[in-house]
C-alpha cells in the first residue's frame, strides 16, 4: 500500500487499509490490481479518474492512423507521367501513409503480366529511401497491385513537419523588418 503522501506503507490487510483511508479524508485506489501482492493507494478517486482520462485523450491526440493512399499506372506509361505518380508517392510516403501501386491491364496486356511486374519492380527501386515493399506485385483480377509502407510511421513524420514549420515560422520572423522604424517627413512645395 503506499499512503496519501507517496510514502510505502507496506503490505497491510484490506480493513487497517480502509480505516487509514478514512481516518485521512480520502479513497483507497487500487492502482495494480495484477501484481502480487496488489497495490492500493490512498488518495482522491476523482482526481484518480481526471488524470486516468487525461492520459487516454493525449495517447489518443498522439496515434496516428495510417491511410492506404493509391498510385494508378497503366502498363504503357510515359516517362513523364511515371515521374509525376513517383513524386506523389513519395510525398504521401514522407507523410507516413502507406502507398499501394496499381498496374491497370486492358485486353490484350493482361497476358503480358511480366511487363506489369517489371514496372512495378522498377517503382519499387525508384522510391526505395522513402519505403519498403510490404507485399510484392500481384494479380488481383485485371489489376496489379503492390503495397509500399514508408520507413517512418504517420507520427514521426508529423512531429517532423511540425518542427520545420516552426522553424521555417522563426526564420520568417527573423527576417522581418521591425516595424518601429524612423518616419520619414517630406514637405509638399506649396501649390500655384
Amino acid at each position: 500500500m503506499v499512503g496519501p503522501s507517496g510514502e510505502q506503507v507496506g503490505v497491510v490487510p484490506i480493513s487497517t487499509a480502509l480505516r487509514l483511508a478514512a481516518d485521512a479524508d480520502l479513497d483507497l485506489v487500487e492502482v495494480a490490481p495484477n501484481s502480487k501482492p496488489p497495490v492500493a493507494k490512498i488518495m482522491d478517486f476523482g482526481k484518480f479518474k481526471y488524470e486516468a482520462a487525461q492520459k487516454a485523450k493525449e495517447a489518443r491526440r498522439n496515434q496516428a492512423n495510417t491511410v492506404l493512399k493509391e498510385v494508378r499506372f497503366r502498363l504503357k506509361i510515359d516517362k513523364h507521367d511515371y515521374e509525376t505518380k513517383t513524386k506523389r508517392a513519395i510525398g504521401f510516403l514522407g507523410q507516413g501513409d502507406k502507398v499501394k501501386a496499381m498496374i491497370l491491364f486492358r485486353g490484350r496486356e493482361q497476358s503480358r503480366p511480366e511487363m506489369g511486374v517489371r514496372l512495378l519492380q522498377q517503382f519499387a527501386e525508384d522510391i526505395a529511401e522513402f519505403g519498403t515493399v510490404e507485399s510484392s506485385p500481384r494479380i488481383d483480377g485485371r489489376n496489379m497491385v503492390m503495397v509500399i509502407a514508408p520507413l517512418k510511421n504517420k507520427s514521426e513524420a508529423k512531429a517532423e513537419q511540425n518542427a520545420r514549420r516552426a522553424e521555417e515560422k522563426a526564420s520568417r520572423r527573423s527576417d522581418k523588418p521591425s516595424e518601429t522604424g524612423t518616419i520619414e517627413v517630406v514637405e509638399a512645395a506649396p501649390a500655384e
